[in-house]
C-alpha cells in the first residue's frame, strides 16, 4: 500500500502545566503539534506509512522537531528547510465551565512565507496515493493558500484521492481574503470532507437545523442535512463526515460522528467522556482513523466510522496534539472495553 501524504504548519506547543492560568504559570511544558501533523501521527501509529510535508528553519527547533516525528515513524525526507522562525501557539488548559484558551504566534513564520514552486509536488507524490490537507494551511497567509491550491490540483492530476478537514480557525483568517472565499476553490477538488459541529456554518453558511452547539444539542440525524447540502455544494465529494461534540463542560463532552456516502447517512456510537485530560487534536485524531478505516475496511464505511469516532475518544485521554493509541487499543474501545480498568 502506498503512503498518506499531510501538508500544513507544526508548531511548538507551550502550556501551563496542569490547569494554570497563563498569569499563573512559572514555567511552560513544550511539545509539538499542528493539525496535518497529527493525522501523520495517528496513522504512522496504526502502521500506516505517513510522510508530513512542511517547511522549518534551519536551526535546534526545526532539527528537533523533525527527530520527534521520525520517532512516531512518520516520513519527514520531504521537509523543506528554510525561514526564519518556528509557529508557536499557547494552550490554556479549561476545566469545568472553564474553557480552554488558545494564543497564536504564527506570522512571519518559515511556512506562512512560502511561494509556489518551492515544493517538488512530483518528489512528494512520487510513492503516495492520498493527500489530506485541513483549513488551518490555507487561512496562514496568501503565498500558503496558493501552494496548498497546487498541492491539492496536482494530486487530482495524478489521480489521488484528497482529503480535507475544514478546521475553520477564525483567529487565522487575517492576510485578506476570508475563508467563505477561498475555501470553495480548494474544496471543490476534493473527494473526502471532514469537519466538527460547527465548520460548515461557519465556511459555507450551512447549519443543521435545530442544533444548539452551546446547549450541546447535536443529535446526528440533524447533520444530514449539513452533509447533502454540502454534496450539493461540491458534487465530487464522495464522503462527508461530522464529528459530533456535546459540550457539557470543559470536562465533560459527549462524543459521536456521522459519515455521508451520498444514499446513505451512517451514525457512529455515542461515547460520554466524563474526563478530559486533553481535547486538542482530537478532530485531527477522527480524520486519521477515518483515513485508516477507509483505507483498510474498503466498502465497509459503517466500520471505518466506528474506528474514527473509537480513536478520537481515546485521544481526550491523552496529554498533547497527538493520538498515541494504537489498532488494538482503538478495537478494544470498539468492542465496548471503554470501563478503563486495569490491564494486566
Amino acid at each position: 500500500m502506498k503512503k498518506v501524504a499531510t501538508f500544513g504548519e507544526i508548531m511548538l506547543r507551550l502550556s501551563p502545566p496542569g490547569y494554570l492560568r497563563f498569569g499563573q504559570a512559572a514555567s511552560l511544558d513544550m511539545t509539538f503539534g499542528g493539525g496535518e501533523a497529527n493525522v501523520a501521527v495517528s496513522l504512522a501509529n496504526f502502521g500506516m506509512g505517513a510522510d508530513f510535508v512542511t517547511r522549518l528553519p534551519s536551526n535546534e527547533w526545526g532539527d528537533a522537531c523533525i527527530a520527534w516525528l521520525k520517532g512516531f515513524g512518520v516520513g519527514t525526507d520531504k521537509i523543506l528547510r528554510g525561514g526564519s522562525r518556528m509557529g508557536l501557539y499557547f494552550l490554556e488548559s479549561g476545566a469545568a465551565q472553564r474553557a480552554s484558551k488558545v494564543l497564536y504566534d504564527r506570522e512571519g513564520s518559515a511556512i506562512a512565507t512560502i511561494r509556489k514552486g518551492m515544493v517538488d509536488w512530483d518528489r512528494v507524490f512520487e510513492d503516495t496515493d492520498w493527500f489530506h490537507w485541513t483549513g488551518i494551511t490555507p487561512a496562514i497567509s496568501e503565498g500558503l493558500c496558493e501552494v496548498c491550491l497546487e498541492g491539492i490540483v496536482k494530486a487530482k492530476q495524478r489521480g489521488m484521492t484528497v482529503s480535507c478537514d475544514l478546521n475553520y480557525r477564525a483567529k487565522l483568517w487575517r492576510w485578506g481574503r476570508r475563508a467563505a472565499e477561498v475555501m470553495p476553490e480548494l474544496v471543490r477538488h476534493c473527494d473526502i470532507a471532514v469537519g466538527n459541529e460547527e465548520d460548515a456554518e461557519k465556511v459555507f453558511g450551512i447549519k443543521a437545523p435545530g442544533t444548539d452547539v452551546q446547549a450541546g444539542n447535536v443529535e446526528a440525524g440533524q447533520y444530514g442535512a449539513v452533509a447533502e447540502a454540502l454534496k450539493t455544494k461540491f458534487p465530487g465529494l464522495r464522503l462527508i463526515a461530522v464529528t459530533l461534540r456535546g459540550s457539557l463542560s470543559a470536562s465533560r463532552n459527549t462524543w459521536s460522528g456521522i459519515l455521508y456516502d451520498g444514499r446513505r447517512l451512517l451514525a457512529g456510537p455515542r461515547y460520554d467522556i466524563a474526563h478530559i485530560v486533553d481535547r486538542v487534536g482530537t478532530g485531527d485524531a477522527f480524520a486519521g482513523g477515518l483515513i485508516y478505516g477507509v483505507r483498510a475496511f474498503g466498502e465497509d464505511l459503517q466500520k471505518a466510522l466506528d474506528f474514527a469516532v473509537a480513536a478520537s475518544c481515546l485521544k481526550h485521554s491523552i496529554a498533547g496534539d497527538v493520538n498515541r493509541v494504537s489498532v488494538e487499543e482503538v478495537e478494544k474501545a470498539m468492542a465496548g472495553e471503554t470501563s478503563g480498568r486495569v490491564s494486566r
